[in-house]
């Protein structure tokens, strides 16, 4: 497998402190932000300079009931091929649920939501990897995730689930420590028990991030410095295997380049700390051929389509808990799904919390607590003005006038910008202004 070394997630906010970085051997971007014909300069540069660049993928859901969308395949191999990537990588997760499967609308959760660890969701998860795998240009790996939940009557723990998906498909594993922390906080789930029991030589690199804790719920945020415990487990997975990459991960609160750097020596140090401890030397890697995957069953699927779409139409509809789950719990990670709804919308249409002012947030969670995600992130911004608009507000004359024209401006097939009729009168005003 191929060594990467010391890398570092690549996001607009940082590009330029990310070139400048010191012993930056790789970086990886999120997929669905990167458009194959217009390249970031800053990404052009770093692979002219010999960087790797690794796209990550979000949004296929893997681990859900349908077969994977032929659409984001394509778009996923496409950003492999323009960056040059020796791999790509997505979730163990479900991001959406219903659909003809339930004969229920299609609910989009906006997040990475934990797959069942049972037989039926293992046997579509393979199948779904082997679909990938067959349309993606370059091996595929897949990262395990952070949950604020779990399931009830899982039949697998996550070590021995991973296994039996790398045994069965021969798909690599991202293994994500700060993860393995949050379930460990959050799940009560041993991080050396499941490091015991991962197929190590399957490997192909580790993420590490921070995260804070707030009423005994560890929060996964890529917002906060990387704690000690996470870096304890990464000398843990080190005295195992030295893994091929390591790569730092920061999404938000960006601090200062240095700090970054820092961040990166204690990773390094955390690495060196677990060759030391190891005893015996590296075990060697076992290569051996796949097992042959039954197909998942149409009735697995719908199981499997049934249970999902009940647990997150209860997180972002409001429908009755499923039987089993944590109520409690489950009401932290719904909240916790508006919050982050209402985070991304503000980033993907800016000119809202602009024109709403301090009236937004408490607006859209209004919103989101009975309109649940259909679409992406852009359609719900768009269907918060056009709701907020239905329903008479803003109070305030000029922001209800503001809004409509924001909204007006972007709900047709054709930027009210860019009709004729819109460019001629505008046009005019100029003309009858300067005179």
């Amino acid at each position: 497998m191929e060594r990467l070394g010391t890398g570092i997630g690549w996001r607009p906010e940082i590009a330029d402190a990310v070139e400048r970085m010191p012993g930056i051997d790789w970086v990886e971007a999120v997929a669905e932000n990167v458009c194959p014909g217009h390249l970031p300069d800053s990404l052009l540069r770093l692979r002219e300079r010999g960087v790797t660049v690794i796209p990550h993928g979000v949004s296929l859901g893997l681990g859900g009931a349908d077969r994977p969308d032929e659409g984001r395949l394509t778009a996923l191999a496409e950003r492999a091929e323009a960056l040059g990537s020796p791999l790509v990588t997505e979730h163990i997760a479900f991001v959406r649920a219903g659909g003809p499967l339930t004969a229920s609308p299609l609910l989009e959760a906006g997040h990475l939501l934990p797959v069942p660890r049972t037989r039926d969701a293992l046997d579509v998860l393979c199948e779904n990897i082997r679909i990938a795998q067959d349309a993606l240009p370059v091996p595929l790996a897949v990262e395990n995730i952070a949950a604020l939940l779990a399931w009830p009557g899982e039949e697998m723990t996550e070590g021995q689930f991973l296994y039996e998906l790398a045994d069965r498909t021969g798909v690599r594993l991202l293994i994500d420590v700060a993860n393995l922390h949050t379930n460990h906080v959050n799940r009560g789930e041993d991080p050396a028990k499941a490091l015991a029991e991962l197929p190590v030589e399957a490997i192909a690199y580790v993420h590490v991030a921070g995260g804070v804790e707030r009423d005994g719920v560890w929060h996964d945020t890529h917002a906060h410095p990387v704690p000690a415990p996470v870096l304890a487990i990464l000398t843990d997975l080190a005295s195992r295997v030295s893994p091929p990459g390591v790569l730092l991960e920061r999404d938000d609160n960006f601090p200062e380049p240095a700090e970054l750097e820092r961040e990166l020596r204690a990773i390094r140090g955390a690495l060196v700390k677990g060759r030391v401890r190891a005893t015996g030397g590296e075990q060697p890697a076992r290569v051996t051929a796949p097992a042959a995957a039954p197909q998942a069953s149409d009735p697995a699927r719908q199981r499997l389509a049934l249970a999902q779409t009940a647990l997150l139409s209860a997180l972002v509809a409001g429908t009755p808990v499923p039987d089993g789950f944590d109520r409690v719990r489950l009401g932290v990670q719904a909240r916790a799904l508006g919050v982050k709804r209402a985070d991304v919308v503000a980033k993907v249409a800016p000119e809202l919390p602009e024109i709403l002012g301090d009236g937004y947030r408490s607006a859209f969670l209004a919103y989101a607590h009975t309109h649940p995600m259909t679409g992406g992130y852009r359609r719900d911004a768009l269907d918060f003005a056009g709701q907020l608009l239905l329903a008479g507000g803003p109070e305030d004359a000029e922001v209800r006038r503001e809004l409509r024209e924001w909204w007006l401006e972007r709900s047709g097939p054709i930027p009210r910008s860019t009709r004729p009729a819109v460019r001629l009168a505008r046009a005019t005003r100029r003309v009858l202004l300067r005179r």
